[in-house]
């Protein structure tokens, strides 16, 4: 099939591109490497598209109070792709969005087979296209013979941070006589395991983790910075006894009825909780939320089954961790995501230093839009910076310092500002005037027509 579009890179962010183009007429050559036989990656477990390599959830999908929401909102309102497929893989997870990784994979990669626009290709692509449109959208992990060639094309050196993986436990394996179900302060329904830590527990926990063998880095991985959003729990303990408490394994708004009293019938605070999110639909696979890791897979196995409930823990998947490659978007690309000086290239996703599924997949919803205006030679607009979507590609391409650029997930603190509402009420604020403008401009935007 003759393309109008060559996305690079099946994942999230190319598949949702595919998905933008596909639905508005154009026809697209969607290259992913997986399943070529010429590659892979260290992370990556199957050939499937939008495979989720790390947790399983979208985080909130509260579009009222928080930030990550809007966004949900927002993708919705443009008839998103990972969406859809999230809807349909949906499993429990209290006021969050999590599904099952295989359900999701399977839904992204069916919807795109099916689509009359689209051709899959499974093919390593080593080299930046010298014509036609192309979305690079090849992720974290990209190919090194292709990451050379973007080298070549920026001038600019790659940054490089540490991503990680958490480890999933067979649920069958969880003793819940110790363990209970509940979310925080029970919001949105008991959708969390909970294995509770006394004190002295806890400070044993912490001294093993310090005391852990550690997997070694390659040479190519020295001095590579952590995101800080997605920090290994030995690396927090190294940083205090007590910032685990503050962080993965937080105690508060989770009263344990195993230890209920006549003077406390519903229980009391544990001084620490591990906690377990579902991972699939059937329930039979839950991830330690928060708890990535470089651990060797020895240590970690002797290490988590020290905590209360876990003694006896089968792993599905144990941590892992490998290096996430991003380019600096602020200095490298114009506001429509293009490569400056070779407009026929727009890079999407997490190569472009948005961190997060949701935030990848939003950028790779605007660049399959960008790129069906360009085609068909209409002007485009972009989403208002109010917006969630408007404040992550203002960030990627231009609002932050280029040479601090950091991967980022969306947060209020990348809108504008309102200071003059009371800050109680400032996140419902920030939420009302981004539905109110997303609005306004998806009604004002021209139709690209299918």
């Amino acid at each position: 099939m003759e393309f109008d579009v060559h996305i690079i890179g099946g994942g999230l962010a190319g598949s949702e591109a595919a998905w933008q183009l596909a639905q508005r007429g154009m026809r697209v050559r969607l290259s992913e490497m997986r399943g070529s036989g010429q590659g892979g990656t260290d992370a990556h477990q199957t050939d499937g598209l939008a495979e989720l390599v790390c947790s399983n959830s979208f985080r909130s999908d509260d579009d009222e109070k928080n930030a990550v929401g809007l966004l949900h909102h927002e993708m919705r309102r443009l008839d998103s792709l990972i969406m859809r497929a999230g809807e349909v893989a949906r499993v429990p997870a209290g006021s969050a969005m999590a599904v099952d990784r295989d359900v999701f994979s399977a839904e992204v990669q069916n919807a795109l087979e099916a689509h009359p626009n689209v051709t899959i290709v499974r093919e390593r692509v080593d080299e930046l296209p010298q014509a036609g449109l192309t979305i690079v959208a090849t992720g974290p992990l990209t190919a090194p013979t292709l990451a050379q060639s973007i080298v070549k094309a920026t001038g600019e050196d790659r940054l490089a941070f540490f991503d990680a993986i958490a480890p999933i436990v067979h649920h069958e394996t969880i003793d819940m006589s110790i363990c209970w179900m509940a979310a925080r302060w029970d919001k949105g329904g008991k959708d969390y395991i909970n294995c509770p830590m006394t004190k002295e527990q806890y400070l044993a926990f912490v001294d093993g983790l310090n005391a852990a063998e550690k997997g070694e880095f390659k040479e190519w991985e020295a001095n590579t910075p952590y995101f800080e959003g997605c920090m290994p729990i030995e690396v927090m303990a190294e940083r205090g006894v007590e910032t685990l408490r503050f962080g993965p394994m937080k105690p508060v708004g989770l009263d344990n009825p195993h230890w209920a009293t006549p003077e406390h019938p519903n229980g009391r605070w544990p001084y620490a909780v591990v906690q377990l999110r579902q991972d699939n639909k059937l329930g039979t696979l839950w991830n330690m939320v928060g708890f990535q890791t470089k651990m060797k897979y020895a240590e970690q196995v002797r290490l988590f089954r020290i905590i209360p409930g876990l003694e006896n823990a089968e792993f599905a998947r144990l941590g892992g961790m490998h290096r996430n490659t991003f380019i600096n978007s602020p200095v490298l690309l114009d506001r429509q995501l293009r490569l400056k000086g070779a407009e026929h290239i727009r890079f999407a996703g997490q190569v472009t230093g948005c961190e997060g599924y949701v935030e990848s997949s939003a950028v790779g919803l605007l660049a399959g839009m960008m790129a069906a205006y360009q085609v068909t030679g209409r002007e485009w607009i972009g989403p208002p910076r109010t917006s969630a979507m408007g404040a992550l590609l203002a960030h990627v391409t231009g609002d932050a310092e280029g040479e601090s650029y950091q991967p980022m997930n969306i947060n209020f603190g990348l809108f504008p500002p309102l200071p003059d509402v009371n800050k109680k009420a400032r996140k419902e604020a920030y939420t009302a005037r981004a539905k109110s403008d997303f609005g306004q401009w998806l009604a004002a935007l021209e139709p690209v027509p299918a």
